[in-house]
This record gives structure tokens, sequence and C-alpha cells, in this order.
């Protein structure tokens, strides 16, 4: 009997390969053929699933993401204000070498995304769903701003908008500078980064 591939599978052992060569050797060293070699398939197996190095690459940041999501629902899973918000944040963080990993691999597609509108969109989609995830946990956790606040007691649109706006900057550089510099920005150092913002954003609640 001809042998059974389970083709969704194959292509999840791919882009894993492939997220794994990005991450150890850099996105020049991602050729085809290296990527085959690390999933361990001949080379010219991945024609059938991917027709190009760009198609994979984007479907490598979007496993990634989407994995990185995975984990984020856990985390917060039976978690309610700060402690969720934070749990959160963790996952994008590097604070391990998988999510160091996760982090080579964001960078390299960055690089291709300045210069690529697709890949520009597909990123602004993603970053999309974590902007509205944090919005939704800063005003679970407590967040009101400065300014005059609604008839809930909530502060302005605006400062919301540059309260995640100021998460997503930590989150996200933090995933370059722990890269080029982990050094200085190890974990210890990345999490206490996090909670000085959120100390900061959350001044006057109740932990």
């Amino acid at each position: 009997m001809p042998k059974i591939v389970d083709h969704d599978q194959r292509r999840l052992e791919l882009v894993d390969a492939t997220w794994r060569v990005i991450a150890e050797r850099g996105i020049d060293a991602a050729t085809m053929r290296e990527i085959a070699a690390e999933a361990g398939f001949a080379n010219g197996a991945l024609k059938p699933y991917f027709d190009s190095k760009d198609r994979l690459l984007d479907f490598a940041f979007e496993h990634v993401f989407a994995q990185t999501n995975r984990r984020m629902d856990g985390a917060t899973a039976g978690l309610s204000g700060r402690d969720a918000l934070r749990a959160y944040c963790h996952e994008i963080l590097p604070l391990d070498e998988e999510r160091l990993a996760e982090a080579r691999v964001a960078i390299a597609f960055w690089n291709k995304a300045l210069r690529d509108p697709a890949k520009a969109a597909l990123h602004e989609r993603s970053m999309d769903q974590w902007r509205s995830a944090l919005a939704g946990l800063l005003r679970e956790a407590g967040f009101t701003g400065s300014q005059a606040h609604d008839a809930a007691g909530q502060g302005s649109a605006a400062e919301l908008t540059a309260a995640v706006g100021a998460v997503m900057d930590l989150v996200l550089g933090a995933q370059i500078t722990a890269t080029l510099s982990p050094g200085h920005h190890g974990t210890g150092q990345l999490v206490a980064q996090l909670d000085c913002l959120l100390d900061g954003l959350l001044a006057g609640v109740a932990a």
C-alpha cells in the first residue's frame, strides 16, 4: 500500500524547521534546501507545500503568532486584572529559549515586511489582535488614565490607546533588545521593565 502522508502535519514540520533554522542561523541560511534538511526530508520536499521561501516565511510567522496566542490563553486562564495582563505580556517577552527563538523569527519577518506590503499587512492584522486584547485587559485591570472619566469611571479612549501602545512598544521592543543585548535584557530585567511600566499605568489601583 502507498504510504499515507498527513499533509497538515508535514506542513507544520516544515514550518517548525523553518523557524529553527532562522532562530539558530539567521534568515539568510533559511534556504529551501537547508529547511528540508532540518526537517529530515529530501531536497525538493517543500515544493508541494510551499511554492516559495517567501510563502514559507509568511506561514512560519503565522504559526509562531498562533503558538504565542495558545500560550496566552493557557497562561491567563483563571486569572483576572493585573495578573492576567502580566501573564499575557510574559508570553510575548523572550523569557526563555523558545520565546527567544520566536523573537528571532519575528525580527526576520519584520525585516521582510519593511519592503513587502503584503507582509506588513499580515503583521498589522496580527498586532491589531494583541492591541484589542491588551485594551480589554487594561480596562479589566483598572486602568483609568489621568484625565476626565466617563460615567463608568473609565478614562479617555486616547489615553487607553496610548497605554496599549506603551505596552506593545515594550514587549515588541524587548524582542529586539533581548536578541541583540541579552546581557542587559535577561529574564529578570525584562520582567522588571514590564512591572515598572504596569506600576505606572495602574498607579492607585489596588493589587
